[in-house]
């Protein structure tokens, strides 16, 4: 299997691509470790994760906003598991409201989570994989290609992609590589609750909409030795959707 022996964190992970991704890692053998929000669904999820396949699952709440509890994340893993070997940025937030409704603090809200989460736990994968690792940051389409109302989070998802690519020039000499996976609609609680889609002012079609395991399986490809040549690379994962706009 492509993860034994691997430890791997993915935050998020309580439900879509988060959980997904978790649930893929454990079925190749990757000990999981589930950093969320939600202490009661990230047990869950862990429960999940165990069930897949993966030799154990570690869930700790973790704020990826707040720099200490990204610090006490990986802390925790080390300590628990000796090791971090992969690191799935996954965590996101969206806020739908237009340009001049927008606040500083929800600009700020949204850039702590999408952005910062990353830097975050990109700074401490750094200091702490010891032989090389591979870390994964999942931005959107709308990194390229966006919709009104969102602007926070397509400025915050357009950053992440510039953000892998520095990465991946600081992390080369490392042995760590750092890729982006750039997905389009997914069937999520996040897709179907956007304001956008209920009132049709954007469309998707449902042979468009992919499903969260879709975007796992591409995750787990970047974080493996079959990607060991993808470096700071930024792939669309969307069905074909992003061509036809």
């Amino acid at each position: 299997m492509r993860f034994s022996d691997k430890v791997v964190i993915v935050t998020g992970a309580t439900e879509g691509i988060g959980l997904a991704s978790a649930r893929r890692f454990g079925s190749e053998g990757a000990r999981v470790v589930l950093a969320n929000l939600h202490p009661e669904k990230g047990q869950a999820g862990a429960l999940e994760v165990k069930k897949s396949g993966a030799p154990d699952a570690l869930n700790i709440a973790c704020d990826v906003a707040k720099e200490a509890d990204v610090e006490h994340c990986v802390e925790e893993t080390i300590r628990t598991f000796g090791r971090v070997d992969i690191v799935v940025n996954n965590a996101g937030l969206m806020i739908f409201a237009p340009l001049e409704e927008l606040t500083s603090a929800q600009w700020l809200s949204v850039l702590s989570v999408d952005l910062l989460g990353a830097f975050y736990f990109t700074r401490e994968a750094f200091r702490r994989m010891k032989n090389g690792g591979a870390i994964v940051n999942v931005s959107s389409i709308h990194a390229i290609e966006t919709s009104p109302s969102v602007a926070a989070y397509a400025a915050a998802k357009a950053a992440l992609v510039s953000l892998t690519r520095s990465s991946a020039l600081e992390g080369k000499p490392k042995n760590i590589r750092v890729n982006a996976i750039l997905p389009g609609a997914v069937d999520t609680p996040m897709l179907w609750n956007n304001p956008n889609v209920k009132t049709g002012l954007e469309q998707i079609q449902r042979t468009d909409v992919g499903k969260p395991e879709d975007i796992a399986a591409v995750i787990a490809f970047l974080a493996s030795d079959d990607a060991k040549f993808v470096e700071g690379a930024s792939l669309v994962v969307d069905g074909g959707r992003l061509a036809q706009l």
